[in-house]
């Protein structure tokens, strides 16, 4: 622990277990927004590059728990069907991760903040790209390049996916199990991506870990909780809340 709180104060600390609880929360009762929740919900308080250390091993074990939810078999046929841009998210969560600290911190709030702020507008406007046949492959290749820049930016690619598999018209009850792959294959991106970079070192790898009880917590209480409230309105309201938190981030950013 003594690692963890020369990282944050014990105030600091607990602040974001609270914040991970939610996002873990959110995340199981609808199936996303862990960590949109955790980047704009910690980095009002605490360094940029702290909170992207803190997301990777909860979105590691929250993913994975994912892709077991699944099953093995759904996760075969979803490697098969959209094995380029998964390959693609990958590479370039890697390849993006490595420039990370290269950023300035007040540079690093509007990247955490304005594809927190974009992707949420996006979803609460309903909007979703049609994408013929024809096109498909060159959309696999460009949306998956920019998903793997964001996720290795900011660990945020879901949001991203959702919208490629709308495109692709990819059926509901499919949606589930190729999110799990590519999150759970882009976490594993993400941790190798930030071992090398930097970012998840000897004093923030401890930090992540302990971040993955109160992520775990939250999930099971939301798979046991999120069929007792208005899905939709809760997504929504979800959503809101991240556009305010994520122009804060920018706020932040710009006017130091």
């Amino acid at each position: 622990m003594a690692d963890i709180f020369s990282l944050l104060t014990p105030a600091l600390f607990v602040f974001a277990c609270a914040v991970t609880l939610l996002g873990g929360f959110v995340k199981g009762a609808v199936g996303f927004a862990m960590p949109l929740i955790m980047i704009s919900g910690m980095g009002i308080l605490i360094d940029p590059q702290i909170v992207v250390a803190c997301i990777v091993l909860p979105i590691l074990f929250g993913n994975g728990m994912q892709v077991l939810r699944s099953g093995l078999a759904s996760a075969k046929e979803a490697v098969r069907e959209h094995w380029r841009y998964i390959l693609l998210v990958c590479l370039m969560i890697l390849v993006s991760a490595q420039f990370l600290k290269s950023i300035p911190t007040d540079v690093m709030f509007v990247v955490l903040g304005v594809p927190v702020v974009g992707l949420c507008a996006i979803q609460l406007a309903g909007w979703r790209p049609s994408i013929t046949p024809r096109l498909r492959r060159p959309f696999e290749w460009a949306a998956g390049t920019l998903s793997g820049i964001l996720g290795g930016l900011a660990g945020t690619w879901g949001p991203p996916t959702v919208l490629y598999l709308l495109a692709l018209n990819t059926p509901r009850d499919k949606q589930m199990s190729v999110q799990g792959v590519i999150y759970g294959l882009g976490s594993v991106m993400l941790l190798l991506g930030h071992t090398k970079s930097g970012i998840l070192n000897a004093q923030t790898l401890p930090l992540s870990a302990v971040m993955v009880i109160p992520a775990m917590l939250g999930m099971w209480m939301g798979f046991k909780l999120g069929d007792r409230f208005d899905q939709d309105k809760f997504r929504r309201a979800t959503l809101w809340v991240l556009i305010i938190a994520g122009i804060n981030l920018i706020r932040r950013g710009l006017m130091g």
